[in-house]
């Protein structure tokens, strides 16, 4: 079944802008601006269905998991992928910035989607996705029809990029970008009042070596949306105006620090993932942020994504006050068109950060205009021997609403849609264009040596991880800096506690199967034994890895049969919804302005910004 059955796909060009450029929209039914209730009305957020671990009728995929590590980037390690599941961050943004009584409904199965259609009555409903899943979109648009014919439908997210959407679902409404300041606008509230933050765990589910854990407990943050780089491949550049505009919540350190600062001691957290697409961009706002880190004494660790030229900016010492402990790098290709290390020593560098405790996930293409059958080998050598703590491989995919999807619409190489459907645009499957050199679906197939060759070559990436952190602890374990000390310190405690036998298991599952990644583990556990191998340490490590690989085992007969992980159903409320049996959603106060310094995020910074980013002119956008 094919979600473009006599449609084609093209770009959402002919949304308008609102009242800010990072927000565009399309009013198919022409229904009033702002809603008649205004902020009397009633909302429900709501993800697409599950489960999403499958290949059925309405887009789900077994290959597309709600899984963003096992999907993207350890799938082919088997019992040692990563494995956790991530809230739709979004969501929870627009449900916390609200006045209106707002619900929120993440990964419902479509049975429990239906019953709160049936149960409870909204003015509004808003579905959040990204292009593969149109199929659920349609689907859940025909249902609230149904039930809540009343209903204002918004459909939201990456999927706002497809052109003519409003014939591929009956919505009333198509939103792109800043979903927090459109629906401020349309339910006539003030759409320039500072932020509330969610409180978000950052995942959860986690599993791996066929245990389920707790993982590292660590909050999200979101500073900004968009990004500023603005890659001609990237959808979330385009959903907020493309290269230059973005949307950037949190102006000062002092801002930041507030929130995190909150979130931490609400979420009893030292850990945070930094939602930016380029945090480390804007250094006179992370500067800022590291004086009051100092100032009040947070052993705090960021996990970041960055580019090159915004890293090496800071110098290692700096990176490793400000707690930089997680760094998501875009390596994209040898010499390719979107090389993000021009100028720089890109081994040296990535190299150096590991030596110093920095965890690496670095991020690859596969599929490039250059890349052949017969070089493809090459460029994925090439990515593997950057030994990177974790890789993600994507395949190159114009996506609607892009430049590139523009420019090979142009030169006619976008497929029909006949040939193809959305629900396998993920970029983990297949091509939704011509190919000048790999054809007739062999990208499937690469793409899968891609991973495997990564995890040939580096094993898997937990044991990769704990040699970093092996390297951060013995750089670290005596800086002179109290604060450096004690985060080094929590952040040995689950390598202390849990990966020596988890290495050992390793060590022992790779004998006579992978020659050159078990020596790596047995290198590996001889330095962590070395380090920490008290006599009781080597007893837990000998019966810890035994049971560990009873695991290993049990998981990977699991995986033979099929087995797939779901997400569970979150349903939250903010304060405004009046039903008690509902859980209440948390969120934090932004920084009073009687608190403000001086904003650090001055002009000055401001064109600092544009020169790292490669932008000229006016094409930056700072709200």
């Amino acid at each position: 079944m094919t979600n473009n059955i006599s449609l084609r796909v093209f770009a959402a060009d002919d949304l308008v802008p609102t009242s800010s450029p990072t927000v565009q929209m399309k009013n198919v039914h022409d229904l009033p601006t702002v809603h008649p209730k205004g902020k009397k009305a009633t909302l429900l957020l709501t993800s697409v269905f599950g489960p999403y671990a499958q290949d059925d009728e309405f887009g789900s995929r077994k290959i597309n998991p709600m899984e963003l590590y096992h999907n993207q980037v350890t799938r082919e390690q088997g019992p040692f992928s990563l494995r956790m599941f991530h809230r739709t961050w979004g969501q929870m943004l627009i449900q916390a910035n609200l006045v209106s009584p707002c619900t929120n409904l993440d990964f419902p199965t479509r049975e429990r989607f239906i019953e709160e259609l049936k149960t409870k009555k909204y003015d509004v409903i808003g579905i959040g996705s990204i292009i593969p899943n149109i199929g659920k979109v349609r689907e859940m648009c025909r249902l609230i029809r149904k039930y809540q014919p009343e209903a204002v439908i918004v459909v939201g997210g990456h999927i706002s990029n497809v052109g003519g959407l409003e014939m591929r679902v009956d919505c009333d409404f198509i939103v792109r970008g800043d979903g927090v300041r459109w629906f401020r606008e349309y339910l006539d509230q003030d759409p320039n009042q500072p932020l509330r933050h969610p409180v978000i765990n950052s995942g959860f589910g986690t599993r791996a070596v066929g245990i389920s854990s707790p993982g590292d407990a660590a909050a999200t943050i979101i500073p900004s949306v968009g990004c500023p780089m603005g890659c001609n491949f990237c959808a979330t550049s385009a959903m907020f105006g493309g290269k230059g505009r973005f949307v950037n919540f949190y102006e000062t350190g002092d801002e930041l620090f507030h929130v995190m600062n909150e979130i931490s001691k609400e979420m009893n957290v030292c850990s945070f993932f930094m939602m930016d697409e380029n945090f480390l961009l804007h250094k006179p706002r992370a500067m800022r942020l590291l004086h009051l880190m100092r100032e009040h004494n947070k052993s705090w660790a960021l996990y970041v994504f960055s580019s090159v030229n915004a890293l090496i900016k800071y110098s290692i010492e700096e990176l490793n006050q400000l707690g930089i402990s997680w760094v998501w790098i875009g390596l994209e290709g040898e010499e390719s068109e979107y090389n993000k290390l021009n100028g720089v020593n890109a081994r040296e560098l990535l190299a150096t950060l590991q030596e110093n405790g920095i965890r690496l996930l670095g991020s690859s293409i596969i599929g490039l205009p250059d890349h052949t059958p017969e070089n493809i080998q090459s460029a994925i050598d090439y990515a593997a021997s950057f030994h990177t703590d974790f890789h993600q491989f994507m395949l190159y995919t114009p996506n609607p609403g892009t430049p590139l999807f523009k420019e090979l619409s142009e030169k006619g190489f976008m497929k029909d849609p006949s040939e193809y459907d959305l629900a396998d645009t993920h970029g983990q499957y297949a091509f939704n264009y011509r190919h000048p050199y790999i054809k007739n679906g062999l990208e499937t197939e690469l793409l899968r040596r891609a991973f495997q060759t990564d995890y040939d070559v580096n094993g898997p990436s937990l044991m990769r991880l704990t040699r970093t952190l092996l390297n951060g602890w013995l750089k670290n374990k005596n800086h002179p800096d109290p604060r450096v000390r004690a985060r080094w310190d929590w952040e040995m405690a689950p390598v202390r506690n849990a990966y020596i036998p988890m290495v050992a298991a390793m060590r022992s599952y790779f004998k006579g199967r992978n020659e050159m990644v078990y020596r790596l583990a047995d290198d590996l556990l001889r330095d962590l034994l070395k380090e920490f191998g008290t006599l009781k340490m080597r007893l837990f490590s000998y019966l810890g890895a035994k049971f560990l690989r009873w695991t290993i085992w049990r998981e990977e007969k699991r995986l033979e049969r099929g087995i797939t992980y779901e997400p569970p159903t979150f349903y939250q409320r903010n304060e405004f919804v009046d039903d008690d049996s509902i859980e209440l959603a948390s969120a934090v106060e932004p920084l009073r302005d009687d608190f403000k310094v001086k904003a650090d995020f001055t002009q000055a910074d401001s064109a600092d910004v544009k020169q790292t980013a490669g932008i000229v002119g006016k094409e930056m956008v700072l709200n």
